[in-house]
């Protein structure tokens, strides 16, 4: 297993023992999270970069992740169609995702 992998699970544990313990928090706004919901989201966007760290047909280094209140949003650029559509499936697949937006855009060929 490569470093990367291993770095990768570590942070999730990490990120779910921290969750675990600290997953009270104040109130939310529409345009805020409590405590809690960051955890909650942080946990996410673990899970959700691990899962393309595992899949051979995602780069995880090109596609970045953010959650906010479940919702993870992707963006960046990937090497075809395929590899976006398995990113997106693979972001659905997360426990606690409620959505999925998706502003992933296909890398141009050099001129």
């Amino acid at each position: 297993m490569t470093a990367t992998k291993l770095i990768a699970r570590g942070l999730v544990v990490a990120m779910l023992g921290t969750g675990a313990v600290l997953a009270t928090g104040c109130a939310s706004s529409p345009t805020s999270e409590s405590f809690g919901e960051h955890i909650d989201d942080s946990v996410i966007t673990t899970k959700v970069k691990n899962a393309f760290i595992q899949d051979k047909t995602v780069n995880a280094t090109d596609i970045s992740v953010e959650t906010f209140k479940g919702t993870v949003q992707l963006s960046g650029f990937a090497n075809s169609q395929a590899e976006i559509d398995q990113a997106v499936m693979l972001a659905r697949q997360v426990k606690g995702v409620v959505g999925v937006k998706n502003d992933v855009r296909l890398k141009t060929a050099a001129r």
